[in-house]
């Protein structure tokens, strides 16, 4: 069936994109990796150009998608299973690694259970879908992740409401007028803030969902996606609980940032999880991440609760640190915060672009981020500092922005 009609409606959509600038650019992709040398971390080699970059843009916040002993388990247990799990988890698809992952990572977080899925979207999705009922409210910042969005969006809670970004005042008068909306209450936050490095005070959600929780016969649940959060800070790596000594009822992490593999998770009680492999929809019908992924993730996660990880994330902090005090030694401006999310605030779209442009001339990948994917006036660079930057990387990156 045709559908050259379609297709010219599509391509008029992305040529308004190109026009405004708002489009995301070609897809750099990555050639080789170049190890550390010299002093400095890891460069990377993109296709068409013969240059090395210092990369400032990676989720992998403490390096571990290279580090040895997470990439030798992933070979071990590929040739020992294959490429594939073959099948979904209740069929087929679940492996001895799946099941020590899950251990380890319940262990971490020190919750009873832990369930896996393909991606920290996935398991999101999934999670909200299947937690919302028609008698569920739902309260979320303003500022939560697409894929919390999302789920709201393609569920039908009793009520829904979207309060200002980490305003507490606001989440209480939302929690207090909704108490006779439902008969179940989500409170549903980012840990960390993607864009912005900024995060949840956990502590202050959970006194707030405290003093209304015994308004509704099930509970006020405080459901935390701390994907940037786990493995990228916090003495320990436990991410945004760690830092503002909260607790989530309902805890999401992803394996693809701080841990360095891929694959997403949710840990909470034994309930919770038996609940979510019997009803969640992208547990139940979608295949789960690799046996290799799984035997690599379990190691990534005992690297970052051992005396090597605290060392990758005390580093990390250090670094972050130098790199943020520099930015507003530079004369810049960022967000404060400990987390290795950097925020340059540009806050224009063509300066932005101008900016990002230079810092790829000079060797450096930042990731610029324009409207819609932020606010009107909140164009920024997102760097994101690694444990894999040195002194010198840090240095490099900081005399390359003043120089523009």
């Amino acid at each position: 069936m045709a559908s050259n009609r379609l297709d010219e409606t599509l391509a008029a959509e992305l040529d308004e994109l190109r026009s405004t600038g708002t489009d995301k650019g070609d897809e750099s992709v990555v050639t080789a990796v170049v190890p550390p040398s010299a002093g400095r971390g890891p460069r990377y080699r993109l296709a068409g150009s013969d240059r090395e970059f210092l990369r400032m843009n990676s989720n992998s916040y403490l390096g571990l998608s290279t580090h040895p002993a997470v990439v030798d388990a992933e070979e071990k247990a590929t040739r020992e299973f294959g490429a594939g799990p073959g099948a979904v988890r209740f069929i087929s698809g679940t492996y001895q690694a799946h099941v020590a992952l899950e251990k380890r990572i319940a262990g971490f977080h020190d919750r009873e259970s832990a369930i896996t899925y393909s991606s920290a979207y996935a398991a999101v999705v999934s999670t909200l879908g299947t937690l919302i009922t028609p008698d569920t409210v739902v309260l979320s910042d303003e500022l939560n992740h697409n894929c919390i969005i999302n789920a709201i969006r393609m569920s039908r809670p009793a009520a829904r409401g979207v309060y200002p970004h980490l305003d507490m005042d606001s989440l209480d008068r939302e929690l207090g007028g909704a108490a006779e909306m439902g008969s179940r209450a989500l409170v549903v936050t980012d840990g960390v803030f993607s864009m912005r490095g900024d995060f949840a005070d956990l502590s202050a959600i959970t006194e707030v969902v405290s003093r209304y929780d015994g308004a509704f016969p099930e509970n006020v649940v405080l459901v935390v996606d701390d994907s940037h959060g786990v493995a990228a800070y916090g003495p320990t790596g436990r991410g945004t609980e760690e830092v503002t000594a909260g607790r989530a009822d309902v805890l999401i992490g992803t394996l693809g940032k701080g841990f360095g593999v891929n694959g997403g998770y949710v840990a909470g009680s034994e309930t919770l999880t038996d609940y979510l492999r019997e009803k969640g929809p992208m547990y139940v019908y979608s295949n789960p991440i690799t046996v290799g992924e799984a035997a690599a993730a379990e190691m990534a996660v005992s690297i970052v609760d051992s005396v090597e990880g605290a060392e990758l994330l005390g580093h990390l902090a250090s670094m972050t640190g130098k790199f943020a005090d520099g930015i507003v030694a530079s004369g810049f401006e960022t967000i404060p915060g400990p987390h290795p999310v950097v925020p340059l605030m540009v806050r224009d779209t063509e300066r932005t672009s101008a900016l990002v442009g230079h810092l790829f001339d000079n060797g450096i990948l930042a990731t610029g981020l324009n409207y819609p994917v932020v606010p009107k006036g909140d164009e920024e660079i997102r760097f994101q500092v690694s444990a894999d930057h040195t002194e010198p990387d840090i240095d490099y990156a900081l005399e390359v922005l003043r120089s523009f």
